[in-house]
Protein backbone atom coordinates (compact mmCIF):
# COMPACT_ATOMS: atom_id res chain seq x y z
CA UNK A 1 0.00 0.00 0.00
CA UNK A 2 1.56 3.72 -0.97
CA UNK A 3 0.34 6.00 1.25
CA UNK A 4 0.51 9.97 1.12
CA UNK A 5 0.60 12.04 4.57
CA UNK A 6 0.56 15.47 5.17
CA UNK A 7 0.21 17.94 8.15
CA UNK A 8 -0.16 21.94 7.57
CA UNK A 9 -0.96 21.83 10.86
CA UNK A 10 1.19 24.22 12.80
CA UNK A 11 3.99 26.68 11.43
CA UNK A 12 5.81 23.49 10.09
CA UNK A 13 4.69 21.87 6.95
CA UNK A 14 5.19 18.07 6.33
CA UNK A 15 4.58 15.79 3.80
CA UNK A 16 5.60 11.75 3.56
CA UNK A 17 5.40 8.97 1.07
CA UNK A 18 4.99 5.39 2.81
CA UNK A 19 5.31 1.54 1.49
CA UNK A 20 3.00 0.19 4.29
CA UNK A 21 5.59 0.29 7.22
CA UNK A 22 8.41 1.44 5.15
CA UNK A 23 9.45 5.47 5.29
CA UNK A 24 10.10 6.25 1.39
CA UNK A 25 10.23 10.21 1.80
CA UNK A 26 9.56 12.43 4.06
CA UNK A 27 10.52 16.66 4.16
CA UNK A 28 9.25 19.06 7.02
CA UNK A 29 9.70 22.81 6.04
CA UNK A 30 9.83 25.52 8.64
CA UNK A 31 9.95 28.75 6.88
CA UNK A 32 7.08 30.68 8.14
CA UNK A 33 5.35 31.13 4.68
CA UNK A 34 1.89 29.95 3.66
CA UNK A 35 2.00 26.40 3.49
CA UNK A 36 0.18 26.44 0.14
CA UNK A 37 3.16 27.93 -1.34
CA UNK A 38 4.81 24.67 0.30
CA UNK A 39 3.09 21.48 -0.42
CA UNK A 40 2.26 21.27 -3.94
CA UNK A 41 6.13 21.91 -4.97
CA UNK A 42 6.89 19.68 -2.35
CA UNK A 43 4.74 17.07 -3.95
CA UNK A 44 5.65 17.84 -7.16
CA UNK A 45 9.04 16.88 -5.82
CA UNK A 46 8.33 13.62 -4.39
CA UNK A 47 6.57 12.62 -7.35
CA UNK A 48 9.74 12.78 -9.21
CA UNK A 49 12.16 11.67 -6.91
CA UNK A 50 10.57 8.95 -6.00
CA UNK A 51 8.97 8.25 -9.44
CA UNK A 52 5.69 7.63 -8.14
CA UNK A 53 2.41 9.24 -9.97
CA UNK A 54 -0.37 10.19 -7.70
CA UNK A 55 -2.92 8.22 -9.29
CA UNK A 56 -0.55 5.07 -7.58
CA UNK A 57 -1.10 6.02 -4.31
CA UNK A 58 -3.62 3.90 -2.43
CA UNK A 59 -4.72 5.78 0.75
CA UNK A 60 -4.40 9.41 1.28
CA UNK A 61 -3.96 10.88 4.88
CA UNK A 62 -4.20 14.36 6.51
CA UNK A 63 -3.87 15.79 9.86
CA UNK A 64 -7.52 17.22 10.60
CA UNK A 65 -6.72 19.38 13.84
CA UNK A 66 -6.65 20.47 16.17
CA UNK A 67 -4.38 23.73 14.99
CA UNK A 68 -3.90 26.52 12.88
CA UNK A 69 -6.88 27.13 11.55
CA UNK A 70 -5.55 28.49 7.91
CA UNK A 71 -3.06 25.56 7.83
CA UNK A 72 -5.65 22.76 8.27
CA UNK A 73 -7.90 23.96 5.81
CA UNK A 74 -4.89 23.74 3.31
CA UNK A 75 -3.81 20.35 4.24
CA UNK A 76 -7.47 19.05 3.93
CA UNK A 77 -9.00 21.38 0.54
CA UNK A 78 -5.25 19.41 -0.87
CA UNK A 79 -5.90 16.02 0.81
CA UNK A 80 -9.75 16.51 -0.52
CA UNK A 81 -8.89 17.49 -4.35
CA UNK A 82 -5.77 14.68 -4.88
CA UNK A 83 -8.29 11.80 -3.53
CA UNK A 84 -11.29 12.87 -4.93
CA UNK A 85 -8.83 13.21 -8.42
CA UNK A 86 -8.05 9.56 -8.32
CA UNK A 87 -10.86 7.49 -6.49
CA UNK A 88 -8.75 6.87 -3.06
CA UNK A 89 -9.57 6.65 0.28
CA UNK A 90 -9.07 9.68 2.92
CA UNK A 91 -7.84 9.21 6.93
CA UNK A 92 -7.70 11.73 8.78
CA UNK A 93 -5.22 12.11 12.60
CA UNK A 94 -4.85 14.04 14.99
CA UNK A 95 -2.20 16.38 15.48
CA UNK A 96 -2.05 15.59 18.88
CA UNK A 97 -1.43 12.12 18.29
CA UNK A 98 0.91 12.31 15.33
CA UNK A 99 2.63 15.32 17.80
CA UNK A 100 2.71 12.69 20.78
CA UNK A 101 3.93 9.85 18.58
CA UNK A 102 7.02 11.44 18.33
CA UNK A 103 7.54 10.22 21.79
CA UNK A 104 5.67 6.64 22.11
CA UNK A 105 7.70 3.97 24.27
CA UNK A 106 8.71 6.85 26.77
CA UNK A 107 8.35 5.75 30.42
CA UNK A 108 7.20 9.23 31.31
CA UNK A 109 3.73 11.07 30.06
CA UNK A 110 3.96 12.41 27.27
CA UNK A 111 1.98 15.82 27.15
CA UNK A 112 2.03 17.72 23.58
CA UNK A 113 0.92 21.23 23.76
CA UNK A 114 0.26 23.53 20.72
CA UNK A 115 0.04 26.85 21.10
CA UNK A 116 -3.80 28.17 20.75
CA UNK A 117 -3.06 31.84 21.46
CA UNK A 118 -4.89 34.13 23.80
CA UNK A 119 -2.88 31.94 26.63
CA UNK A 120 -4.31 28.61 25.66
CA UNK A 121 -3.10 25.35 24.48
CA UNK A 122 -4.49 22.64 22.52
CA UNK A 123 -3.70 19.54 24.70
CA UNK A 124 -4.09 16.08 25.92
CA UNK A 125 -1.89 13.64 27.70
CA UNK A 126 -0.90 9.83 26.50
CA UNK A 127 0.95 7.25 28.70
CA UNK A 128 3.02 3.83 26.94
CA UNK A 129 1.22 0.76 28.09
CA UNK A 130 2.03 -2.13 28.71
CA UNK A 131 2.65 -4.29 25.61
CA UNK A 132 3.82 -0.73 23.98
CA UNK A 133 0.65 0.42 23.57
CA UNK A 134 0.29 4.35 23.03
CA UNK A 135 -2.90 5.48 25.28
CA UNK A 136 -4.64 8.71 25.77
CA UNK A 137 -5.40 9.67 29.44
CA UNK A 138 -6.68 12.98 29.30
CA UNK A 139 -9.01 14.12 25.99
CA UNK A 140 -7.75 16.34 23.75
CA UNK A 141 -9.13 20.19 24.53
CA UNK A 142 -8.38 23.63 24.53
CA UNK A 143 -7.55 25.11 27.68
CA UNK A 144 -5.04 27.04 30.15
CA UNK A 145 -2.17 25.40 30.84
CA UNK A 146 -2.26 25.93 34.66
CA UNK A 147 -5.74 24.33 34.06
CA UNK A 148 -4.57 21.48 32.68
CA UNK A 149 -1.22 20.51 34.83
CA UNK A 150 -3.62 19.80 37.49
CA UNK A 151 -4.12 16.56 35.86
CA UNK A 152 -0.59 15.56 36.38
CA UNK A 153 1.21 14.10 39.25
CA UNK A 154 3.75 12.33 38.01
CA UNK A 155 7.07 12.30 35.48
CA UNK A 156 5.78 14.57 32.43
CA UNK A 157 7.53 15.11 29.02
CA UNK A 158 6.29 18.10 27.20
CA UNK A 159 6.21 18.73 23.71
CA UNK A 160 5.16 21.02 20.53
CA UNK A 161 5.16 25.09 20.64
CA UNK A 162 2.93 25.99 23.56
CA UNK A 163 4.85 23.60 25.48
CA UNK A 164 8.33 25.79 24.57
CA UNK A 165 5.85 28.75 24.82
CA UNK A 166 5.04 28.19 28.65
CA UNK A 167 7.83 25.95 29.64
CA UNK A 168 8.93 28.22 32.63
CA UNK A 169 5.19 27.91 33.48
CA UNK A 170 5.21 24.57 33.32
CA UNK A 171 8.47 24.00 35.10
CA UNK A 172 7.26 25.81 38.01
CA UNK A 173 4.12 24.08 38.65
CA UNK A 174 5.73 21.04 38.34
CA UNK A 175 9.53 21.14 39.74
CA UNK A 176 11.37 17.75 39.02
CA UNK A 177 8.32 16.19 37.12
CA UNK A 178 8.37 18.06 33.97
CA UNK A 179 10.69 17.44 31.37
CA UNK A 180 10.93 18.80 27.63
CA UNK A 181 11.49 17.08 24.22
CA UNK A 182 14.54 17.47 22.13
CA UNK A 183 14.31 19.95 19.52
CA UNK A 184 14.33 17.82 16.67
CA UNK A 185 11.10 16.08 18.47
CA UNK A 186 8.91 19.76 18.44
CA UNK A 187 7.42 19.07 15.28
CA UNK A 188 4.85 17.02 13.22
CA UNK A 189 6.18 14.31 11.00
CA UNK A 190 4.19 13.69 8.24
CA UNK A 191 5.57 9.88 8.24
CA UNK A 192 4.24 9.89 12.00
CA UNK A 193 0.99 11.09 9.86
CA UNK A 194 0.95 8.13 7.54
CA UNK A 195 1.93 5.44 10.17
CA UNK A 196 -1.52 6.47 12.23
CA UNK A 197 -3.23 6.84 9.28
CA UNK A 198 -2.68 3.36 8.51
CA UNK A 199 -3.59 2.13 11.30
CA UNK A 200 -6.81 3.66 10.91
CA UNK A 201 -7.48 2.67 7.59
CA UNK A 202 -6.99 -0.85 8.41
CA UNK A 203 -9.69 -0.86 11.55
CA UNK A 204 -12.36 1.03 8.70
CA UNK A 205 -11.68 4.82 10.58
CA UNK A 206 -12.26 6.32 6.99
CA UNK A 207 -13.58 9.98 6.21
CA UNK A 208 -16.13 10.99 3.77
CA UNK A 209 -14.01 13.00 0.97
CA UNK A 210 -17.22 15.50 0.57
CA UNK A 211 -18.17 16.71 3.70
CA UNK A 212 -14.96 16.23 6.28
CA UNK A 213 -13.57 19.02 7.90
CA UNK A 214 -11.03 19.86 10.18
CA UNK A 215 -11.24 19.41 13.80
CA UNK A 216 -11.01 22.94 15.18
CA UNK A 217 -11.90 22.91 19.08
CA UNK A 218 -13.12 26.21 18.85
CA UNK A 219 -14.90 28.66 16.98
CA UNK A 220 -12.77 31.00 14.66
CA UNK A 221 -12.16 34.37 15.13
CA UNK A 222 -14.85 35.14 12.39
CA UNK A 223 -17.84 32.64 14.14
CA UNK A 224 -17.23 34.52 17.43
CA UNK A 225 -17.79 37.94 15.84
CA UNK A 226 -21.05 36.36 14.14
CA UNK A 227 -22.55 34.99 17.29
CA UNK A 228 -21.95 38.49 18.99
Amino acid sequence: MLILAIDTSTKSASIALLKNTQILYEITVYLGVNHSLVILPELHNLCSISNVDIGKIDLFVCTIGPGSFTGLRVGASTIKGLALAVGRPIVGVSTLDALACNLAGSEMYVCPMLDARKDQVYTALYRTEPENIFEKKESERITHVKDFLQYIDDKTIFVGDGALRYAKLIADALPGKSYFAYHAHQHVRAAIVGLLGREKYHKGDILNPITFTPRYLRSSEAEIKLSR
